[in-house]
């Protein structure tokens, strides 16, 4: 058994659980021989087989948003023979330090009501918080790995062979245009319409990526190009559409998931963003292009644009597709 045993208690978004890769990498380089696990909703795991830092995926079965305070215990108490020396809970919440408590783990780290203070200002970002929770007390917040997903590019191809969909060009455009918060962060399907009709036309293929919910979105800009993009709205698990975006030349995407993945992904990355700060939850690919205007009201966390006329989306709307299509290629 490893002399050092952790069990990452983890976070339920996508786009925080690619962040959360720069956490595992950093225990690594600390100690090669840890062995980490992580406990998380089963959406998520997919993204873990693609970090090879991670030894254990325990899927969580528990509904969103509910204490279920009694199965939180007895799930912790059936991982008490892991005999894990440590947790560290990347969710801030008391629902999450149940199970580790529950599994008798001496040593857990969180920022809800366990070691750690958070102080927001000293670190403003998403991965610093991540990163902060499993450095020595002492410690200095190091240089941040980036995350890197490891794809599966033959089954790339075999899901597409399946979806009767081939690639035949060298240009191949992913765009992502859902976000799971609100209609706040999406750029217009209009403006990703406008950039995959002038991609289309030079040659370019087009992948629209998002999962059920964002099909309307996808199957309206697959409509406004004539039906010349490969529309893999609600078509693809989330493993499947990694492989599949690995095979992308530039992806264009909403502050979303997906655009974690995408940066993850190695990939030339434009990343949209409206309502919300990418100073806060910036792509983690130093290539990465950011579109924000940074206006007066920005960024306002807020679900829906609480203002109107000409203000309305503003900070989203004023984003040209013509500009972002001109950096396709830069």
């Amino acid at each position: 058994m490893p002399s050092e045993k952790i069990l990452v208690m983890g976070p339920s978004w996508v786009g925080d659980m690619v962040m959360a890769h720069s956490l595992f990498q950093l225990l690594k380089q600390h100690n090669p021989a840890v062995q980490i696990d992580v406990a998380a909703p089963a959406w998520t795991l997919p993204l873990l087989d693609r970090m090879p830092e991670v030894s254990e995926k325990v899927a969580l079965p528990f509904k969103h948003g509910q204490l279920s305070l009694m199965e939180r215990i007895r799930f912790g108490r059936r991982l008490k023979d892991s005999h894990y020396t440590q947790s560290i809970s990347l969710v801030n919440s008391l629902k999450s330090a149940i199970l580790p408590f529950a599994a008798n783990i001496r040593k857990r780290t969180g920022f809800v009501g366990e070691i750690r203070p958070l102080d927001k200002n000293a670190l403003p970002k998403t991965v610093e918080r991540f990163v902060f929770l499993g450095l020595q007390k002492k410690q200095a917040l190091p240089s941040i790995p980036q995350p890197k997903l490891i794809a599966d590019k033959e089954n790339a191809i075999t899901v597409l062979t399946k979806l009767n969909a081939a690639l035949t060009s060298d240009k191949v455009l992913g765009l992502c245009p859902g976000a799971e918060y609100g209609e706040a962060k999406r750029w217009p399907a209009n403006y990703f319409a406008e950039v995959a009709n002038a991609a289309l036309d030079q040659g370019w293929q087009v992948l629209l990526f998002g999962s059920d919910k964002d099909v309307p979105v996808t199957q309206a800009i697959n409509q406004m190009t004539q039906s010349r993009c490969i529309d893999l709205g609600g078509k693809t698990k989330l493993g499947d559409a990694i492989d599949i975006m690995s095979l992308c030349t530039t992806v264009i995407s909403n502050d979303s998931g997906l655009m974690h993945v995408a940066a993850a992904l190695d990939i030339k990355l434009i990343a949209i963003y409206g309502s919300s700060d990418p100073h806060h939850t910036p792509p983690m690919h130093p290539d990465a292009v950011v579109e924000y205007l940074a206006l007066p009201c920005s960024p306002c966390f807020k679900r829906v644009c609480p203002l109107q006329g000409e203000a309305h989306m503003a900070c989203l709307s004023n984003i040209h597709p013509t500009t972002i299509f001109n950096k396709i290629s830069a």
